[in-house]
């Protein structure tokens, strides 16, 4: 598992992150305080504080190169 900040402070990035990251089979977390959301939901991500970074965390294994790729639109 690894663990980045990012920021989604517009809507249009937060739906291009969702898509970004819908494309790989491995699970996301964004972790807001105490909050532990699915990082794939739309929904979910609005229901947290956006104004300021969030960590995500990315469980995977394997293509952690390709994936920090598709997320540097967003990295702090």
């Amino acid at each position: 598992m690894k663990t980045v900040q990012i920021s989604l402070n517009s809507i249009d990035k937060v739906k291009s992150f969702v898509n970004a990251i819908t494309q790989f089979e491995f699970d996301f977390d964004l972790i807001s305080g105490r909050y532990v959301i699915d990082a794939k939901s739309i929904m979910g991500i609005f229901s947290l504080d956006l104004s300021k970074p969030i960590d995500l965390a990315i469980h995977a294994e394997s293509s952690l190169d390709e994936i920090m790729e598709a997320l540097k639109p967003y990295l702090v």
